[in-house]
């Protein structure tokens, strides 16, 4: 057996069982019985070239393998509809082929070995490049979750047409069929079967889901455009080098090489796509634009990029996207009254600035038009109400068209967009797709200036309530100040008291020096936290608030505990809650303090029997800024207290009822050091404090 027998014998064995393996299923779906037909008629093929006699018409054998191809792919694309035109053209192609080859098998139109061989391979190629633009429309079209379905089935029909291709080819372009690539070619088509049984496997009734898009349209016409210029090269290049004598091998290979050199050129070219869009949508389509596709890219385009003022060019560029312009410039309202170019794109030369009362403005609120310069020039009639256009504009040699932008029908700027590469015609759809896509823009670009007013109205705010907090703590200072003032004329003389009175004086001035560079600072900060022994920081605040009424206590004797924390505010916070605390028993009744280590957690407890607050104020407005229930207070202190805490990890707890009392809970997390060195310090009784 030689390894042509060996080759094509394999094929028609793997295809055979796959065929009857399929038909055994009796897959009710109607592209289960194209695929066991395609299979079948590979079968067929096959075994043409193992048992066929000399003078064989292969050529009708391949054209019915491939059909059985065509019609199962075509199964697939057609199961959502609307593929009957495309099933007529095909298979009326299948038709003609068919008969050429008929005729040319029977001799109509002559025996020359050269022209069979031509036309053979000829027929051969283009066949292989509508199986591979079938398979491009198939996988495009397939809906991303549904891909892994067909993914080995396309990867195993790709490799049977791509090999077709390049085999035929070759065949075309050098007089003679490659017979080592001819004899592979069955064992190449028997790889596919597994690939196929894998899909199926996935994939048993290939139920698909599709939406054809218009660049799927494009692009499968620019496969096929491209296999046909490719086809008609090749044909150039064999009459070339037959009729070109000694030269002709040298005069081919430098044509061909140039015929695929212009092919990448036009690939790449924008205005050739722009042009090809152009084009497919006025023959192919009721509508130019895939608006959908226009939508998703344009809305991706505005948010791309980080926050900052270059999103303006972002703007610029979607709308440019929307109708292919290389070019564009945005100009938006300014403080003064007047339109001016605030971001431009590949448009350097932009510039110029436009009253907001001029009748260019008026006319762009007022009928919000797209403008086509170039038309303006030609038939200025038709944009009634426009006596000209700005002589800044008409400066700008790469200006074309304006698009209003247009918010709650007031204007906030325009677009001004270069000429488009396909050289576009302004006509209703593109008139509305512009208009439209400039009011979302406008709320893009308005949301974009309210954010930069926000930031900088948080940035006041910011400033002004750290101004708050200054204040309040300069006002602890001077009521400090004022109580030593008043007590001054009545011990003046008392050492004790002269040395008490320096020392406080001394605390208040470091203490408004601190707040002095908090507020050239704009912060407060907490980077570097010291180790604050919280019970030494609970009886000095019990000895600053000795003199008040009723003087507040200790629960109970605190364990020595240590946090990690800024000293002084964290003395503030407790001040804070045991001033309010005295405050709300207006003289009668008590205020105790506790704290304790549970598991991770220092707990210090302030407990009054005051007049207690009501749920709702507790839940609403207790923590509220600038919220207080004092004459005098400011709202500011439990906010802080609240902020400070949270900062070092830990939270407040408040409960309270209105006529019994309030309770308030800070909690702090212990260092790690702290848990090891103190849990075994403190007694149960400690540990139930509280």
């Amino acid at each position: 057996m030689d390894a042509n027998s060996l080759s094509y014998g394999i094929a028609a064995v793997a295809f055979g069982l796959l065929a009857l393996w399929l038909f055994a299923r009796r897959s009710p779906l109607v592209s289960g019985r194209p695929l066991a037909m395609a299979c079948t008629l590979s079968t067929f093929w096959a075994a043409a070239y193992l048992f066929a006699p000399k003078g064989f018409p292969y050529g009708i054998v391949e054209l019915l393998r491939n059909a059985g191809w065509y019609y199962f792919l075509l199964a697939l694309l057609g199961n959502h509809g609307g593929r009957a035109t495309s099933r007529l053209m095909l298979f009326g192609y299948c038709g003609a082929a068919l008969v050429l080859h008929v005729l040319l098998w029977l001799g109509v139109l002559g025996n020359s070995g050269w022209l069979l061989l031509f036309v053979g391979s000829a027929a051969a190629l283009v066949q292989a490049v509508v199986g591979m633009v079938l398979l491009e429309q198939l996988y495009r079209n397939t809906v991303p979750e549904q891909r892994w379905g067909i993914k080995f089935l396309c990867l195993g029909l790709i490799g049977l047409f791509g090999f077709d291709f390049y085999l035929f080819a070759e065949s075309v372009l050098f007089r003679a069929v490659d017979y080592s690539l001819f004899q592979a070619r069955g064992l190449v088509n028997a790889l596919a079967v597994p690939l196929i049984l894998l899909s199926v496997s996935r994939n048993p009734d290939f139920v698909l889901r599709f939406s054809i898009s218009r660049r799927a349209l494009f692009h499968s016409a620019s496969l096929l455009a491209a296999g046909v210029y490719l086809l008609l090269m090749a044909g150039a290049g064999y009459y070339i080098r037959y009729f070109g004598g000694d030269w002709g091998g040298v005069f081919q290979t430098v044509f061909l090489f140039g015929a695929v050199l212009i092919l990448v050129i036009a690939l790449f070219s924008g205005t050739m796509r722009a042009y090809a869009r152009v084009f497919l949508s006025k023959h192919f389509f009721a509508y130019r634009y895939d608006y959908r596709e226009e939508w998703l890219r344009f809305t991706r385009t505005l948010s791309e990029g980080e926050p900052g003022l270059h999103l303006r060019e972002h703007a610029v560029r979607a709308m440019a996207a929307l109708i292919d312009s290389p070019a564009g410039a945005l100009w938006l309202r300014g403080e003064n009254s007047r339109f001016q170019c605030v971001a431009h794109w590949n448009m350097h030369d932009a510039s110029g600035d436009e009253p907001a009362d001029s009748f260019f403005c008026q006319f762009l609120e007022r009928k919000e038009w797209v403008i086509d310069v170039e038309e303006f020039d030609r038939l200025p009639e038709s944009y009634g109400g426009l006596p000209a256009l700005p002589e800044w504009l008409l400066a700008l040699s790469a200006a074309r068209y304006v698009v209003p932008l247009v918010l709650h029908d007031k204007l906030i700027g325009w677009v001004l967009l270069a000429p488009t590469r396909g050289n576009l015609q302004l006509n209703w759809e593109v008139n509305d797709l512009l208009k439209t896509a400039g009011r979302q823009a406008a709320g893009y670009l308005a949301q974009l200036e309210a954010a930069q007013s926000l930031l900088v109205a948080r940035q006041f705010e910011s400033f002004n309530r750290m101004s708050a907090f200054v204040i309040h703590d300069l006002k602890n200072v001077v009521a400090q100040l004022s109580l030593l003032l008043a007590n001054a004329a009545r011990h003046k003389h008392n050492p004790a008291f002269q040395e008490d009175m320096l020392e406080t004086i001394g605390h208040a001035i470091d203490k408004m020096n601190r707040l002095l560079m908090q507020l050239r600072k704009g912060a407060q900060p907490i980077d570097n936290p010291d180790k604050v022994a919280v019970d030494a920081l609970l009886r000095k605040v019990l000895e600053s608030k000795s003199l008040a009424r009723p003087k507040p206590a200790l629960a109970a004797e605190p364990a020595p505990v240590t946090v990690r924390a800024d000293a002084d505010r964290l003395e503030r916070v407790v001040g804070h809650l045991v001033q309010n605390a005295i405050d709300a028993c207006q003289g009668d009744g008590t205020v105790l303090l506790a704290c304790c280590q549970r598991d991770q957690w220092l707990e210090m407890e302030i407990r009054d029997t005051g007049c207690g607050m009501s749920e709702q104020f507790v839940r609403e407005r207790l923590f509220r800024p600038f919220e207080s229930t004092k004459n005098m207070g400011m709202g500011i202190g439990t906010y802080e207290s609240r902020e400070y805490i949270r900062q070092l990890g830990g939270e407040i707890i408040v409960s309270s009822t209105e006529g019994v009392g309030t309770t308030f809970l800070v909690r702090l997390p212990l260092p790690s050091s702290a848990l090891n060195d103190q849990t075994g310090n403190m007694s149960l009784e400690e540990r139930k404090v509280l």
